[in-house]
């Protein structure tokens, strides 16, 4: 398994379903856009094999959503010309191609079948054969704006691990004796965090031991949110301390064959009217086969007399079995048959994403699958007004690479398509790849006057390689706008595609500025913080720019359009939730940890302390030789005694770095803990007659310093290599000569006193006389070369920067009975590593993508959004720009702004009204403002209220260009 190249979506799945992924063998027939979308998905995430099966020769219309295809496919297998880029993709995989007709002898070698682009008769009878013999299979289709999704895992499908969610684990704060037994759990444990029936298990109990280690055991929630167990009365006093953790239960999943599924669907929905749309839908698909079986072929765009054939023929297979009462939504049926011989890469990327969800499910047993049927549609992309409807000539085939989306939306449409200008805001990740894709398939910018700009500054990494599917192995280390900029043009050379490395933000407003935004039509960003988001939002909304964004985590994700002055205003927090950054008290780090969270915090902490923030320290005062009797004490005791440790002796060797490691090791997880039992021990009794180790507080034990121990091992093997990357010295990853090392050198030796007091700091932590010490080895140090900083970085293993943070969690952990978690969760949060898997990043990006069609093609702007004034030449006076707005807009101005400078006023004298309507615009301005115009001011925000509105009306700024 290629942990490194798999990262970030073995955090969704784990190993386990990952394994079983590699070793799985899928059968895909039809390599139209959908079935590319499908092969991308499963071999970028690492299906075992995959067999491509698609006779049929590449036409112009495939071109529209099938981005392994180009004009020098034309004429060739679908499937054969596609093997060769889909194997690019992952060398892992094996993929292959399948010539003949799928036969029952061919099915028996796969765990999955998948059809996209099949008749109704071969759908049925391969979904027969594979029902009976326990073989998944998928049907997935899209015409036009609709699609639909079928799935049949059998009869008797185990789902091994239903969610994505981890286990629930809480912190027990007290278990009662007695029938019931209630478990209380801590006070900062989420409320809810349990529901009736889930099995628990116990652990960590002191006290009433017999609960540890029990059998799962089902539990009822109280309303205070304390957990109802069986009978306690025959076990010990509950003492302390605790777990209880969920146990996962595995589901059984029944489906029906496609036969049996056909006549009488079964559809999940929020209310009847999706019900009723969803029967529908399946009725049109229905009817679109029929079409197709009478006449072997699909309904022309938008001819009306195939339009009325496919409504006829839904209503002879109305009503549905079990569903008499409703009624057949005729005009629904009909705007589909219009617009069905349509092929849209959105709609493809959509679907092709759920499909292969699906199938991963079917080959790992992880998360729940549909219920059998899922019908997903994006009519509302069409015009509402019925004379702004495509028609027959403006939609007919031109042997054209957008064939199949003039189908749909018409040739004008896809004209005024061409000269879009958007800019990709983080366009080189995971979502900036698929929508790359999109618009070089949607043909949007491709004429001279329309463009992408694509801005990112990062550079690709091996874990790109999972998702970003545009990346290639050998692309690696290169910046990751300027490799997507040139792949996406060799899915369609007319692109016109820039690349930016710079960030938008507020350092780069010169690049990003006036001239840059007036000369694009919207935004569309994939951005991984609050405040990016915000910012971006902030200037869309200036210049009056959609901006469309999306993001994922996971299984989960968002697509969202913010057009200015129509929707709501971007609204999310301006930072990450204050659960996820907030910080822990120092001597809850320090003394008292009780989560995991705690633990690893304290890990982090360490690793700043000795390996970076000690370097700081001592070069700052080697290069200023400053004095240390100023030092806020307050706040900096704990890198002090870190400093303290690292100054006691300058390593020449190797070995030496290995005592200093194993002294450490000796102070955190041994005479500390030793030192805090003295001055509170395991029996303290408070005043009030509670134990001082009892509810959030854990009672440490000491460790014994064990070479065998892997987590001890490990501890001293990257904590000994980081001191020697500070001192400039050469590590060791000879973990058989470290073992023997360990074994010769003496006991170790305290590196610097454990400060310990009641969890309180005060100035007194560190004593004048330790200040004093402190300074007099900071001279000596002087004298030598300066320290290397360590910078903590998360995404290279062979540097033992994770490994320092593991190994200390985990000890620390142990130190006070919290339960560990494994190296890939501390790699995640330590990291702030955003789990993902290709399929949710394919599926937001298509959902952008037909939001794109809506801004664009039929948004209903109104009046108060089109007050942009263009340019003109010569430049507008006052008096034109007001004539302007009053003929094309039907505004009378009463009073217009530049910022808090009054420009004009219809209550002003006649004589001061004329003065200023003869003047230019900007010349206007310098008046009012005294200063002149920015070099390079593009744009004049200008803000106006009108006659014949009330005050409190709010107009957007009118956009004046220069």
């Amino acid at each position: 398994m290629d942990g490194e190249l798999y990262s970030r979506q073995l955090y969704v799945l784990g190993l386990p379903a990952m394994r079983r992924i590699r070793e799985a063998n899928v059968l895909l027939s039809g390599l139209q856009g959908l079935g590319a979308e499908v092969a991308k998905n499963l071999v970028l995430m690492g299906i075992g094999s995959l067999t491509l099966h698609d006779p049929q020769s590449t036409c112009w219309a495939d071109l529209a959503a099938q981005f392994f295809l180009s004009e020098e496919s034309l004429g060739r297998s679908r499937a054969e010309a596609s093997q060769a880029q889909l194997s690019q993709l992952n060398e892992a995989v094996q993929i292959s191609v399948h010539t003949g007709d799928i036969t029952n002898d061919l099915l028996q070698a796969f765990q999955v079948v998948v059809l996209t682009n099949s008749k109704l008769e071969e759908q049925l009878k391969v979904g027969t054969f594979c029902h009976e013999n326990k073989i998944c299979f998928l049907v997935a289709e899209t015409r036009g704006l609709v699609g639909q999704l079928f799935c049949d895992f059998g009869e008797d499908f185990t789902v091994e691990d239903p969610t994505e969610v981890e286990p629930m684990t809480a912190a027990i704060q007290d278990i009662s004796q007695g029938l019931p037994g209630i478990v209380t759990l801590r006070q900062d444990t989420k409320r809810q965090f349990f529901y009736d029936g889930d099995l628990v298990v116990f652990s960590g109990i002191e006290g009433m031991v017999e609960l540890n280690g029990r059998p799962p055991q089902p539990v009822r929630v109280q309303k205070d949110g304390s957990l109802e167990i069986g009978d306690t009365t025959a076990f010990s006093p509950y003492l302390r301390g605790g777990v209880v953790t969920e146990v996962k239960r595995s589901k059984t999943v029944r489906h029906k064959s496609l036969d049996k599924a056909l006549l009488q669907p079964r559809v999940v929905a929020q209310n009847t009217q999706e019900v009723q749309r969803a029967h529908c839908l399946h009725q049109a698909f229905h009817a679109l086969h029929e079409f197709q079986k009478l006449h072997g072929r699909l309904p022309k765009p938008w001819d009306p007399a195939d339009a009325e054939t496919v409504v006829r023929l839904a209503r002879e297979l109305w009503p549905l079995k079990g569903i008499k009462e409703e009624s057949l939504d005729e005009a629904l049926i009909r705007t589909i048959a219009l617009s069905s011989a349509g092929s849209l890469s959105p709609m493809a990327t959509v679907l092709g994403g759920v499909a292969a969800q699906e199938v991963l499910k079917a080959v790992s047993g992880k998360f729940m699958p549909l219920d059998q049927w899922l019908y997903f549609d994006a009519l509302e992309c069409l015009p509402e007004a019925e004379e702004l409807l495509p028609n027959s000539e403006d939609c007919h085939p031109r042997n054209c690479r957008y064939d199949g989306q003039t189908a749909v939306f018409g040739a004008s449409f896809q004209e005024k398509l061409s000269y879009q200008r958007y800019l990709l805001q983080v366009g080189a990740g995971a979502i900036g790849c698929e929508m790359l894709k999109g618009f070089a398939l949607m043909g949007l910018g491709v004429k001279a006057n329309g463009g992408v700009t694509v801005a990112d500054m990062d550079h690709i990494e091996r874990s790109n390689l999972s998702r970003q599917f545009l990346f290639r192995p050998q692309d690696i280390g290169s910046p990751k706008a300027e490799v997507a900029a040139r792949a996406a043009q060799r899915l369609n050379p007319d692109l016109q595609v820039t690349s930016c490395t710079y960030p938008l933000d507020s350092t780069t407003e010169h690049i990003y500025g006036d001239d840059f935004f007036s000369r694009v039509d919207g935004v569309v960003a994939a951005l991984d913080s609050f405040e990016a988001r915000h910012y971006v939002a902030a200037r869309c909304t200036y210049y009056l720019k959609p901006l469309l964004e999306a993001g994922t985590q996971g299984t989960r994700g968002s697509s969202s359009v913010f057009v200015p002055h129509v929707t709501e205003t971007y609204n999310g927090p301006a930072s990450a939730a204050a659960s996820e950054t907030a910080s822990y008290p120092l001597c809850t780090l320090r003394h008292f940890p009780s989560t995991v969270e705690h633990v690893l915090q304290w890990a982090r902490d360490e690793f700043e302390g000795l390996f970076r923030l000690s370097a700081e320290t001592i070069n700052s005062y080697s290069q200023t030789c400053t004095s240390l009797s100023g030092i806020d004490r307050t706040q900096t005791p704990t890198v002090l005694q870190q400093v303290m440790g690292v100054l006691k002796m300058r390593p020449r060797t190797w070995q030496d770095c290995v005592v200093w490691a194993l002294g450490h090791w000796q102070l955190c997880f041994h005479d500390g803990i030793v030192e805090l039992l003295r001055l509170f021990p395991s029996d303290k009794v408070l005043e009030d007659g509670t134990l001082f180790w009892s509810g959030s507080k854990r009672c440490p034990q000491p460790l014994q310093f064990d070479p065998s121990h892997d987590m001890h091992f490990l501890y001293v093997l990257a904590a000994a290599n980081l001191y020697a990357q500070m001192h400039g010295l050469t590590g060791s990853q000879d973990q058989t000569s470290l073992r023997k090392l360990l074994k010769l050198l003496p006991k170790p030796e305290s590196m610097h006193p454990d400060l310990i007091s009641d969890g309180t700091f005060t100035p007194a932590d560190f004593a004048p006389e330790q200040l004093k010490e402190l300074q007099e080895r900071l001279e000596d140090w002087s004298k030598g070369p300066l320290l290397k900083p360590v910078l903590f970085g998360k995404d290279d293993d062979s540097n033992f920067h994770m490994d320092f943070v593991v190994a200390a969690t985990d000890l620390r952990a142990q130190n006070y009975g919290i339960l560990p978690v494994n190296h890939a969760q501390i790699k995640q949060t330590v990291g702030q590593i955003i789990p993902a898997v290709a399929t949710s990043t394919a599926v937001v990006a298509g959902l952008l993508g037909l939001e794109l069609y809506k801004v664009f093609h039929h948004l209903t702007w109104t009046r108060w959004d089109r007050l942009k004034v263009p340019a003109g030449q010569p430049e507008r006076t006052l008096a034109s720009l007001l004539a302007h707005l009053q003929e094309e807009h039907g505004l009378k101005v009463k009073r217009l702004l530049y910022g808090q400078a009054v420009l004009y006023s219809a209550g002003w004298s006649l004589e001061k009204q004329t003065g200023c309507l003869c003047l230019r615009v900007t010349e206007l301005v310098q008046q009012v403002t005294g200063r002149e115009p920015e070099p390079g001011l593009r744009v004049l925000v200008l803000e106006l209220s009108c006659e014949g509105e009330e005050d409190e009306t709010a107009f957007p700024p009118l956009h004046y260009e220069l």
